[in-house]
């Protein structure tokens, strides 16, 4: 290698040594191999030159670039047999190349790369690096992409430095003397820049059900798909959030600068957010530029399980092309997939179980572009998919979110059926009674999908802390409920039925939770992580057809009573039925049961009115002094 002199202090002196991109072009040889830097750090310039020369040395060459959002895949399109592109990532522009033929693909988990390099099974003969102009002690800057510039750099016996004063000058594990470059080009290209990606509505909705996943003190990996855009603006109300993730957009810069992220939680470069890409607009590069709280690091870094793994509460999300009723993923591929990859989402969900905490998250609109559904009965068929079912722990749609975790296939068959798009629903309920994912007497009410009440969800803190979400019912709480059932005792479930069941068979409690939303209202109360939890109190109301009067009826969790929670629920199925014109509630009360008593009584604008009959009050509660019982 030939080594410049280091005492380049001023721009004038790293200027004389510059050389034109046809000098560095005279040294290839035919056969050679080129490692190319990455989206907006592809030596554009370089490769320009490489495009347009007709040199005869110039011929049968490989370049390798981990991932290829730039020019040099047009250039391999061109003339496959002057130039070969070998990418180790499907995604972006190179997909529809590789489906060509035009492009190899190297199918390897990031984490590896490196190693492939010094180890020499992936051979590097020259390196065409672009970096920022050096400062007064000759070091320069690998700015937006790590990537694997270090390996490239030792194993080439080419290295070619293509300086661009557009480059972000960024901090980490980025700095390179001037000295380890054989040749310096100029850049005259501008970098590549990525527009925002614009955001719908449907992917508001999907950002806001994954940002109510994520607690405060969360470590998070993020990627490129509106998807993310969308979860950043909601996750601006949280605290102390960390990053670790494979890119930097301008989204995170904008979350960054809400105050959201700290740093402060993680188990490693604690303080700092930590990439290996940025990849954006011209203002995201200008922002990153010595910016202090971005720590850049090469992929082996960035993508280690085990470094992953050693932040707390990892919320690893990924968005999806299409989800199976059993939890199969199908990835994106062509230009909506960027970073998620299988071998990138499998490096990431491995990183969530070393993680103490750690939660997999995919996430997808309901249905794609064509108006078609993304949940479906099977993903068999679909190109890059990610089979690792046993680790996903949560689906989301705009719709809702599935729990996957510790779930039978039936159970994860309910739970997406019930994020599906509502036009979906019925479909995939006899597809899946087809398939024996659900049993031959599952029960689906047409239309109750659009009827579904959303926006009653909502926490609420009750003594000594107690946060509990509510949320209206669903199909696939079935199993939920039956549990909740045989954990009362005998005295709970007279009260509650007036009879002494002793069992709650799965086709009698489905009939219980497919309710029509117009003539029956159902809350559930969940305690435990967010999108999972168990059920521990329901109450409902069910209009009578006479009357503008509903039966009320409440059950609580014998662990949980006496804090408030039937009151709460109770008063919230009045808010309900006030809205919908009834003018009271009726309810049947043990006269024993006067903790249930005192709810009723706490409720009230107007007297109730109870008439005794056989040791039960027949109670009339009426909203108002107007409510009248007809």
């Amino acid at each position: 290698m030939v080594y410049l002199p280091m005492s380049i202090t001023d721009k004038k002196e790293w200027k004389s040594r510059l050389v034109d991109p046809e000098k560095v072009l005279s040294r290839i040889k035919p056969g050679m191999s080129i490692f190319l830097g990455t989206g907006v750090a592809e030596p554009r310039t370089l490769v320009k030159s490489l495009m347009a020369s007709d040199a005869g040395n110039l011929r049968d060459l490989e370049f390798i670039q981990l991932m290829s959002f730039g020019q040099a895949v047009s250039i391999a399109e061109k003339d496959t047999q002057k130039f070969r592109l070998k990418t180790f990532f499907p995604g972006w522009v190179a997909s529809e190349a590789i489906n060509a033929g035009s492009v190899d693909l190297i199918p390897t988990p990031f984490s590896r790369i490196p190693l492939l390099i010094e180890s020499g099974t992936i051979g590097i003969d020259a390196a065409f690096i672009q970096i920022t102009p050096p400062d007064k002690a000759g070091y320069c800057s690998l700015g937006p992409a790590i990537d694997v510039a270090r390996q490239a750099m030792e194993q080439a016996s080419l290295v070619v430095g293509e300086i661009s004063d557009q480059t972000p000058r960024t901090l980490g594990d980025t700095f390179v003397h001037i000295d380890d470059f054989d040749y310096l080009v100029e850049a005259t290209e501008p970098p590549i820049y990525f527009q925002r990606w614009p955001v719908d509505e449907v992917y508001e909705k999907v950002g806001a059900n994954v940002a109510s996943l994520i607690q405060d003190g969360s470590c998070i990996a993020f990627s490129v798909d509106p998807l993310f855009d969308s979860l950043a603006h909601h996750l601006k109300g949280k605290r102390h959030l960390g990053i670790h993730s494979p890119f930097f957009t301008d989204a995170l810069m904008d979350l960054v600068k809400s105050g959201a992220v700290t740093n402060r939680r993680k188990g490693i470069f604690l303080g700092k957010s930590v990439a290996a890409y940025a990849i954006g607009t011209a203002e995201l590069m200008h922002w990153l530029h010595r910016n202090p709280l971005i720590e850049f690091q090469g992929i082996d870094v960035v993508a280690d399980p085990k470094r992953i793994g050693a932040n707390d509460h990892l919320m690893v999300i990924l968005p999806a092309r299409k989800v199976d009723l059993t939890g199969g993923i199908a990835l994106h591929s062509g230009k909506r997939n960027v970073g998620a990859g299988p071998g990138e989402a499998q490096e990431f969900f491995k990183g969530a179980a070393f993680s103490k905490g750690g939660r997999t998250v995919f996430a997808l609109p309901s249905r794609n572009l064509e108006n078609k559904p993304n949940i479906v009965i099977s993903v068999e068929g679909y190109p890059n998919q990610f089979s690792n079912r046993e680790s996903l722990d949560l689906v989301v749609t705009e719709y809702g979110v599935a729990s996957m975790t510790g779930r039978t296939t039936r159970e994860r068959a309910l739970a997406l059926i019930d994020i599906a798009h509502p036009d979906d629903r019925a479909d995939l309920v006899r597809l899946a009674k087809e398939k024996h994912l659900l049993f031959p007497d599952q029960i689906y009410l047409s239309g109750s999908g659009h009827l579904y009440p959303e926006e009653l969800a909502c926490d609420h803190t009750f003594k000594e802390s107690l946060t509990v979400r509510f949320r209206a019912i669903k199909p696939s709480d079935v199993d939920e409920m039956r549990r909740l059932f045989y954990r009362f005792s005998d005295k709970a479930v007279y009260y509650r039925y007036f009879s002494p069941i002793k069992t709650m068979p799965h086709a009698k409690m489905q009939e219980y939770v497919n309710v029509d939303y117009r003539k029956t209202m159902s809350i559930v109360g969940l305690m435990g992580e967010p999108g999972e939890g168990r059920i521990i109190a329901e109450g409902r109301y069910v209009r009578l057809h006479d009357l503008p009067y509903a039966d009320v009826a409440f059950v609580v969790d014998e662990d949980y009573q006496g804090k408030g929670i039937a009151t709460f629920l109770f008063k919230m199925l009045v808010g309900i039925a006030k809205e919908k014109g009834m003018e009271g509630f009726k309810a049947d009360v043990l006269a024993t049961n006067k903790s249930m008593l005192k709810v009723f009584e706490s409720a009230g604008d107007a007297p109730i009115q109870a008439v005794m009959d056989g040791g039960v009050y027949e109670l009339t509660i009426p909203f108002s002094e107007k409510g009248s019982t007809g």
